[in-house]
């Protein structure tokens, strides 16, 4: 079995990660950013800490850049996983914020891999559709989004509004790992993953639905009665979307099965979503919710028509990792379960 280093390992997408390679037995060292949740971790997955399988590492701050230098030190590390990095809208400065968490925990682990992990292989880092979103190109109707293309924002655009400068963070973050593998400086290669909107179900056991992830936290305002309140809020640009577990899946077999996955840029997506469709789902599995959703009828949050909108082909993804994408509706269905244990509803 492998031995991994999972980073942000308490993180939506890292948590159904660190399942995924516990029950296939391999060794995890995962970071965290706090003891209490270490703790929690080490609560979720008891026998796996007890024997030495799960070790849980704390690193408080990512955007130093010796965050990781003792972590990489363990013994043994084949594979690591890359995942932290911020994912929200609670920023003063977008820079302080968002690029420099980003930039620098990326290029920080690579250079400590680099220096101190000389068994490491391949490093995948979670990066996002946003590094490759180009965002006058979202309603052009002739223009298509794939794994090869690429977010032409700049530092200079993250004033424009907090989406753009989150997307500038991943897209400058993947921009400046490949650029670290491309210089010659590492022994490992590459991979990122690049998923677009990520829904599905939260790891109860380290979750709180005052945190939730930032996809989800759509579903958690649904539960809420905020769409019947305020009304259906638009989908956003990000009208694509994949089931956190398919993510996941992604993350494992590219850092893990699938050798020739590496120097790749995995373009994750089960295909189009609209806010709408969310609603219709759970007004039709969950009728008992009925007095907090919108009507019916409810205008808003469709997807645009075919001529409003972008296309998008991720087939090279598609057949190497062999994936059978998650639907929506069970996405969304589990999704809504998974909340209720945390007191949506």
């Amino acid at each position: 079995m492998t031995k991994v280093l999972l980073t942000g390992g308490s993180g939506f997408i890292a948590a159904h990660i660190l399942d995924q390679l516990l029950a296939k037995g391999h060794s995890v060292v995962t970071t965290v950013r706090s003891e209490e949740k270490a703790s929690k971790i080490r609560a979720a997955w008891p026998e796996k800490a007890a024997s030495g399988e799960l070790q849980v590492f704390i690193v408080p701050d990512i955007a130093q850049e010796n965050a990781f230098d003792e972590v990489v030190k363990v013994p043994g590390l084949e594979v690591v996983l890359h995942t932290a990095s911020p994912f929200h809208f609670n920023v003063t400065d977008p820079k302080k914020d968002l690029v420099d968490p980003a930039v620098i925990g990326t290029t920080g682990i690579l250079r400590a891999i680099e220096a101190s992990a000389p068994s490491v292989r391949r490093v995948v880092v979670t990066s996002s559709f946003a590094a490759l979103i180009n965002e006058s190109k979202v309603s052009d109707p002739s223009h298509t989004f794939s794994e090869s293309s690429w977010n032409p924002v700049t530092l200079d655009d993250i004033h424009n509004s907090l989406a753009t400068a989150y997307r500038a963070s991943k897209t400058l973050a993947e921009r400046a790992a490949w650029d670290f593998v491309k210089s010659g400086a590492a022994k490992f290669d590459l991979v990122t993953i690049n998923p677009p909107m990520v829904f599905g179900p939260v790891n109860p056991a380290i979750a709180t639905l005052e945190a939730i992830n930032t996809s989800n936290a759509r579903v958690a305002d649904l539960l809420a009665g905020k769409w019947k309140s305020d009304g259906v809020p638009d989908t956003g640009a990000a009208i694509i979307w994949i089931d956190v577990r398919d993510v996941a899946a992604a993350h494992v077999k590219a850092g893990l099965e699938i050798p020739e996955a590496g120097g790749q840029r995995l373009f994750t997506t089960a295909g189009l979503f609209s806010n709408a469709q969310i609603g219709q789902i759970v007004r039709d599995k969950f009728p008992e919710l009925a007095d907090k959703l919108p009507a019916a009828d409810a205008k808003g949050g469709e997807l645009p028509g075919e001529s409003e909108r972008f296309k998008f082909d991720n087939k090279k993804t598609t057949e190497l990792l062999k994936i059978d994408w998650i639907p929506l509706e069970k996405t969304v269905v589990d999704t809504v379960l998974s909340l209720k244990e945390l007191g949506a509803y």
